[in-house]
């Protein structure tokens, strides 16, 4: 099923485009899932000056995982790139 969006066009690949998809919404969901964890635990720890240290080491957790949140979405993408590029038999 092709659907034009703009100057987009979606070629629906069937199963193998929702299962790849879904996995990667996945990891995006719990990547966000824990980086929230991070920052509420260490805002808590931040309310007793003996957990400060561990409360900025929680910040700068959630910090690095924010990295992870375009990389997940650039594996993805380019997952889902090899379905849709044409394979040319003369690179085997």
């Amino acid at each position: 099923m092709i659907e034009r969006k703009d100057s987009e066009i979606d070629i629906g690949l069937g199963r193998e485009q929702l299962v790849i998809q879904r996995k990667y919404d996945a990891a995006g969901a719990l990547n966000d899932l824990m980086i929230a964890l991070w920052f509420l635990i260490g805002s808590i720890f931040f309310l007793d000056d003996n957990l400060m240290r561990t409360g900025t080491w929680l910040f700068v957790i959630g910090s690095a995982q924010f990295l992870l949140k375009p990389l997940i979405k650039l594996i993805g993408l380019i997952h889902m790139r090899r379905f849709t590029e044409p394979q040319n038999p003369s690179d085997s």
